[in-house]
Order: structure tokens, then sequence, then C-alpha cells
């Protein structure tokens, strides 16, 4: 009877370790804030002396919470990234702070965590050029230090377990290149390995592991993450691509973000409540495809979730209503479960933003778990699929401006209105300096609001100055909408007039701005566009810089259009010599305004008027138009 407890016990501890597994998911907020009233493990600088390089060498050791010499511990090396040292993960990552509250949670196994320095040589001070030859041999040449050196004296020193399933390597970068090469390399030292956003340095898959079937044999855990913004994804996407070819099990775990601690951090927490258990092969599938809370919710909230095909997954709990729709454009029936919450996943959507609704019993309303945007006419939920190659709008250590709303009369409308604007760093600092305006417009069914929030101006803007990459401006997001019927040649004579007798001398008497033509410039997307069309192409002795962004006249609608291509040709002469850039672009063949651009392109042809093209693949969408605002603001009032 004891016996037989006894394994009926352990075999409900399996189940709770493999579904604790299953429900591996990405840190929590707050996962890395010291916590008070848990107990704390404890960070040491040791000195070992390295055969390898001739003389003393430096790295971190972190000692779990209730650290015993009487007892015995597993081993995680963690290695750094080609600017760091021994100090990078402290500095950057707080280590200690992740697992002592795991260590609270119960959600890790008590472990010695080792933080050496990568760079083998007998000065490994991350200094001068980084990238220098000998510095970047110097970690290869850690991989002997490692295992000659600093791993003899650790288990010399400290009471690890001294074989392979209780031994762990991970590093983030050139470190995450050095954990793979080196966990995968000496099967028979680790078999707990991770690479996070591994770097060049990773060997090609084939040299990484020339023998898969030894690899299964001898791997606890192979653990391969990245940002999906991180310019080194193809590292990890090949190895990974050739570990799935030959069938060894492992975790391709795609974060959201770039190349940083944010993505580090999460990638420690996932991978440390792997390490030392019992493993469920079956599990790595589901954690590789466990979802990401998308950016737009708000605060604390768990879902919409992103998963990493780019489905999204929504929940929202109700349950006295008899029927939940998510409204994407296309209706979906969500289902509920027995605890009330209604759940559906989407198909695959494009990379962007996205405005939905949910539909419960007939009435549609917002999602309380996200942030609303003004699109499509009225406040709607919104979430963003995340756009690759888009490190332009990331939130950098660089100097920021400011967004403000200012609130003006409007003698066209008679009543108040108001703009966003963004100042530029420095703007409130010296009060001599001058500045060139962009006003700019947003698309029908958004207001001024949309560049501030979905076009993300200010960091983009924010980037591009600090890199010396455009100019330091002002921007005057204008809001494009009137009370008129209908949009046409009527609601466009209004928009001039609101931009030259109430915006413009509204700005030029109220901020410190250069009010001649040569430092002004006029932009707008789709619905923007056109005002752009209308506007800036009748006044270019105010303005010298137009940018177009998915738009053109429309085609079928001659009664509002041929009008302004005769005017245009009586006029080419001035806008060619006024204009010195006339700036076009579109989202690509995708882009509901591509055929009436390329007629328009074909008529400013004939007329024999300069002007520039591009395209940007992505349709009628905000990334699109984020990167027409990254590309033109770099061409203006220079």
């Amino acid at each position: 009877m004891r016996t037989f407890i006894f394994l009926l016990v352990a075999f409900i501890l399996f189940c709770m370790n493999v579904n604790s597994q299953n429900r591996l998911t990405p840190a929590p907020n707050g996962f890395d804030i010291v916590r008070e009233g848990i107990s704390h493990g404890k960070i040491d600088t040791i000195i070992y002396f390295s055969k390898t390089v001739g003389n003393e060498r430096k790295a971190l050791i972190y000692t779990p919470p209730g650290f015993s010499k009487g007892k015995k511990y597993p081993v995680l090396y963690l290695l750094h990234g080609i600017g760091g040292d021994e100090k990078e993960w402290f500095y950057g990552g707080q280590p200690q702070v992740i697992l002592d509250n795991l260590y609270a949670g119960g959600k890790i196994e008590p472990m010695i965590v080792v933080m050496p320095n990568g760079r083998a040589m007998k000065d490994d001070r991350a200094k001068g050029n980084i990238m220098a030859a000998d510095k970047v041999q110097a970690f290869a040449t850690f991989e002997k230090d490692l295992l000659t050196d600093l791993i003899p004296y650790i288990e010399k020193n400290y009471p690890a377990i001294k074989d392979s399933e209780h031994r762990a390597i991970a590093g983030l970068s050139m470190g995450g290149g050095q954990s793979l090469n080196f966990g995968l390399g000496n099967l028979d030292t680790f078999a707990w390995v991770g690479g996070f956003s591994s770097a060049p340095n990773t060997k090609i898959p084939q040299e990484l592991m020339p023998k898969p079937e030894e690899a299964k044999a001898k791997l606890k855990l192979l653990w391969i993450s990245c940002g999906d913004k991180d310019g080194l994804m193809n590292f990890s996407k090949r190895t990974h691509d050739y570990m799935k070819a030959n069938e060894v099990p492992h975790i391709f775990y795609i974060d959201h973000g770039y190349h940083d601690f944010k993505v580090w951090k999460n990638g420690l927490y996932m991978y440390s409540q792997l390490l030392f258990k019992h493993v469920d092969v079956t599990s790595f599938d589901k954690i590789s495809n466990v979802g990401r809370p998308a950016e737009t919710n708000v605060r604390s909230a768990n879902y919409p979730q992103i998963l990493p095909d780019g489905h999204a997954v929504f929940r929202l709990k109700a349950p006295e209503v008899q029927k939940v729709q998510l409204d994407l454009g296309k209706k979906y029936d969500m289902v509920k479960n027995n605890e009330g919450v209604w759940e559906v996943t989407t198909d695959s959507l494009s990379e962007g933003i996205h405005y939905y609704s949910m539909i419960i019993d007939g009435v549609a309303v917002s999602d309380p778990s996200s942030e609303t945007f003004y699109g499509m006419g009225r406040m709607a939920s919104g979430f963003e699929v995340p756009f690759k190659g888009d490190s332009y709008y990331e939130e950098k250590d660089v100097p920021h401006g400011d967004i403000r709303i200012k609130r003006y009369y409007s003698k066209v409308t008679n009543s108040w209105r108001n703009f966003y604007m963004y100042t530029p760093p420095g703007y409130d600092e010296n009060f001599s300096t001058k500045f060139p305006v962009l006003y700019i417009m947003h698309g029908g069914g958004e207001d001024q609001r949309g560049w501030a929030t979905q076009g993300k101006t200010d960091l983009i803007l924010d980037n591009l100055i600090a890199a010396k990459k455009a100019v330091p401006m002002i921007v005057i997001m204008v809001d494009g909408n009137f009370p008129l019927n209908g949009f046409g040649e009527e609601s466009l004579k209004v928009f001039e007039k609101e931009i030259k007798q109430c915006i413009i001398p509204f700005v030029e008497k109220n901020y410190r701005v250069k009010n001649e033509a040569q430092y002004r410039a006029l932009a707008g997307l789709s619905m923007g566009g056109i005002q752009t069309l209308y506007t800036g192409v009748r006044n270019t002795d105010m303005f010298s810089y137009l940018g177009v962004f998915s738009s053109g006249w429309f085609a079928t609608q001659k009664d509002l259009t041929d009008p302004q291509y005769e005017y245009w040709g009586k006029n080419a002469d001035k806008i060619n010599n006024n204009l010195k850039t006339f700036w076009i672009s579109q989202g690509g063949k995708e882009d509901i305004a591509w055929q009436n651009c390329q007629i328009m392109r074909s008529r400013l042809d004939e007329m024999k008027i300069k002007y520039s093209y591009s395209e940007y693949p992505g349709g009628h969408t905000w990334p699109v138009w984020r990167n027409n605002i990254f590309n033109f603001a770099q061409i203006l009032f220079k």
C-alpha cells in the first residue's frame, strides 16, 4: 500500500511538473523589481587563475536564497555580449532580482549562477575597438578558459554537482553564440544550452551540431530565442531550421522586441524555469508558440495576445451575456468556457495597427483590456501586430522632445479647435533658436491624434535628430475634419483657409518658428495627402516641401480632379521653381490609393512637373506611413 501511495504521489508531482512547463508564459509586469519580504540570494566577485590567459580573471557569482555549503547545487554559466564584461548582466539585467522573485514563487530550482568575462585575454576590459580581431578571437578562446580553468575553479570552491545534467550555459548576443558553440560542442559538459539573440559568431548549424543523434541523446534542453525586430534574427532562425529538419527537440521562442535587455531578461525568466527539472519535450511546441500581450493592452492586461505566427487571441469575461463577436473587419464568433470567459483566435493578421470592437448581444463596444484610438470615424479598440524593421521608432536612450496639445480659435469654423504639436529636444532651453515647421495631416476616419499616437512621430523624430539625420523641427499635427457634408472641393477650400488664415498665423505668433517658405513643409496621408495636393500645390509661395503619402487625385471624380490638373498645367513652371521637394509615396500595389496615384503620376509626367516617388510595401497602413515620415523628414530643410 505504501508503495502504491508513493507511486501515486510521484505521478501527481510528475504531472504537475509537466503542466507547469505547458503553462510557461512570458515575464509579467514586476518580474524584475526587487520584492520586500522574500529571501534574497547573494552576488559576489570571484577571482580565479586562468592558465589559458596566464593571469587572474574575475567573474560574478550568484548563490541562491538559503545557500548552504552542505548542499550540492547545479550551475548556470551566464554569458554577456560583445560590448560587456562580467558585470553586464548585473547592470543591465539584474538577474539576481529575477531569480529571487522566481524562487519566492517556487518556480525554479536552487542553482548557482556564474557570470564570467567571456573575453579571454590579458586585458579583458570592454574598451577601445571592441570589434578588433584580437578581442573577437578572445571570445572564441574563452571556450578553453571556461572548460579548463573556470569550471574546475567553481567545482573546487563551491558545492557544485559535477556532471553535465547539472550544468547549464546561456548568454546574450555574442554570449548567445558562445553558449551555442560551447554548449553544443561539449555535450559531455553541458546538457542545458540557451542562446538569447545569438550573434554572428554562432557557428553554422552543420558545424554547430554535426551529429544530431548524439545531441538528441545527451541534451536535456536547447533554448533559442530572439526579438522579432532584432536584426540578428536570421542567426537564430537558421539554427532553429536545422534543428527542426533534423528533429532535434528544442524551443524556438520569438519574443517581441529588439536587441536589448527587455528581450534577454525575459529569456532568462523563461529559460531558468525549465532548468534542472524533468523535461517534457512534448511541451516544447506550446512554449515556442506561447502568445505575448499586445503592446497596446492597458496596464497588466494579458489579452489580446499576439502569437508568433501572426494570429491573435482575444478573451473577454462576460458570463451573463448570450453572444459575443470580435469585429475585426471580419466578424469572429467567440466561444464561452465554463468560467464565463469568451475566447477566439483570429486568422493570421497583417503587420500594423488593427482597429476592432467587441459585439456583445448585438451592441458594439470597446475592449476594456485594450487602448482605444480614434479610427474608422469613432473611438475603437486597437492593437498592433509587430512590424519587422521598425527600430527607427524604438524608445531609445536619446534626448526626447514633447507632444503638446494646443487650443486655438478658428475664425473659419467659428469654433475652438486644437492641434497636436511636436517640439524637438531642447526647445524650452535655447530661447534664441527658431525652428522650421512641418504641417502634417491624418487620413479619413482619423484626426489630429493619429500622427502622435498611431504614427509615433515623436519617437521617429527624436531618433533621427539624435542621429543627426534630420534637422530639429516643429511638427504641427492638424485636424483635417470639418463639419461639412462629404469630402470635395468645398471641404478642401475650407482646409486651405484654416491652414493659411488660422493655424500658420497662430503658430508663427506663439512659437519660435522660421516664417519663410523654405522653412515650411506640408504633408499628409490618404485624405491628408489630397489636402496637401490641393493646398500645397496652390501655395508654393508658402511651402517649399510637399509630402503625399498613399494618396492621389480620384480618377473617377472628374468634377473634382480635372480642375486641379488644369491648374497644375498652367502653373507647372511656378511649381517646379518654388518647390524644393515634391515627395510622393505609396504602400505598394496593395495600397488602395495606388491606382489613383499612378494615373496622377502620368499626368505629372505629361506636364513635366518634377517629383520624387517611392514605394514601401505594406498597403494603406500605419507601418507604411511611419516609414514615409521617417524618410521624408530626412529630406526637409536641408
